[in-house]
């Protein structure tokens, strides 16, 4: 095929760009869908353990008794924090809810690594809001995306509470923090989280209805504006090596990325994203129907071999998988090989403490 130009000549037409017709980016949300769903089933499966923990010391340590789940500790990430930062002033592992500081750090490496995966690929949380907001989408036909000068205040919020808690965490010498793992309440942390969502208010019920109401209408309301856990990871995500980037020559400009981001986070035009806000949840790489356009991948580099030709070394869903597996495991394997996994204390002290957690309060009270 040719175009004939006015002057008589004869130019070949520009190449169109090759579309890819496989379903591999179809598949990236698959298997990222199957990750979240099994890490829930985890979690579900340790909350169910941890639950019959609770019972059995409720009813005066009598009956069934189930070990209480360490891995219960990785929905206390203030512990994690507080540990970790004991663990970097005395060079020694905390003997309360070690597994809480080794849980935390394992998911900040993620996020060095691989963006803010953990948000993405892991959290069950996160899971929760991105049905709810395909929920909604089903419900309401859309979801809202709030104008910029309200999304971009709105996000402050997640840092302003992020900073709260650095900011308190971070005047506690080694002594404090000891001191407060050493609490009542300190040592049952994780049996006055369970309690909340057992016995929760009026109040409280209230606030969490409108939280889901939110996240049905608005994509991942909760991660967005209010979590500092992924405010945290947000900005260790920054770090990361591993980015989505786009090949402004592959790219055919159909917008489908930028559209499909649940972030609101322009793709399809930027070379790559650097932002905090970037959860590593490929659904922009899934809606790319241009091949190799569009990438989650490590920086390109210029080799003699392919004549100063750039190429970028992508990772697919499978690899980030693997890494995140790795991690994962890695943290938990690590920790029982230290014997820092369990939180060794007497059962005699639950069985004081867990009859009586209402009585139980926070030592700043």
């Amino acid at each position: 095929m040719a175009t004939v130009i006015a002057a008589g000549t004869i130019t070949p037409r520009a190449p169109r760009k090759k579309l890819d017709r496989r379903s591999t980016p179809d598949r990236s949300q698959r298997i990222r869908h199957a990750v979240q769903w099994l890490f829930v089933a985890l979690n579900l499966w340790i909350g169910a353990q941890f639950f019959l923990w609770v019972r059995f010391f409720e009813r005066g340590a009598t009956g069934f008794y189930v070990p209480r789940p360490a891995g219960v500790e990785g929905w206390l990430p203030i512990a994690g924090l507080m540990n970790a930062k004991y663990l970097f002033l005395t060079g020694r592992v905390p003997a309360i809810h070690p597994a809480a500081m080794y849980l935390f750090l394992g998911f900040l490496l993620m996020s060095l690594l691989l963006k803010k995966a953990f948000c993405g690929w892991l959290c069950p949380v996160g899971t929760l809001a991105e049905s709810l907001w395909r929920a909604g989408r089903r419900v309401f036909g859309r979801n809202l995306r709030l104008y910029r000068w309200l999304d971009v205040p709105l996000r402050g919020l997640k840092y302003l509470l992020l900073g709260f808690f650095l900011w308190i965490i971070g005047g506690m010498s080694a002594e404090m923090l000891e001191g407060f793992m050493a609490t009542p309440y300190g040592l049952v942390a994780d049996v006055k989280m369970l309690n909340f969502f057992r016995d929760i208010g009026l109040t409280a019920a209230i606030v969490v209805g409108l939280l889901a109401l939110l996240s049905m209408l608005v994509q991942n309301f909760w991660c967005r504006y209010l979590c500092p856990y992924g405010a945290l990871l947000g900005l260790a995500s920054l770090f990361s090596p591993v980015k989505i980037r786009r090949d402004a020559e592959a790219c055919i400009d159909c917008g489908k990325c930028a559209r499909a981001c649940p972030a609101g986070l322009p793709v399809d035009r930027l070379v790559q994203i650097r932002s905090a806000e970037c959860s590593a949840c490929m659904a922009c790489v899934a809606a790319c129907p241009a091949e190799n356009a569009l990438q989650f991948a490590l920086p390109p580099r210029k080799t003699a071999a392919l004549r100063q030709r750039w190429y970028r070394r992508a990772l697919g869903p499978v690899a980030v998988t693997a890494v995140l597996a790795y991690i994962f495991l890695g943290a938990v394997l690590l920790a029982h090989a230290t014997n820092h996994w369990q939180t060794n204390i007497p059962q005699a002290i639950y069985a004081r403490l867990v009859p009586h957690i209402d009585q139980v309060t926070h030592p700043g009270i």
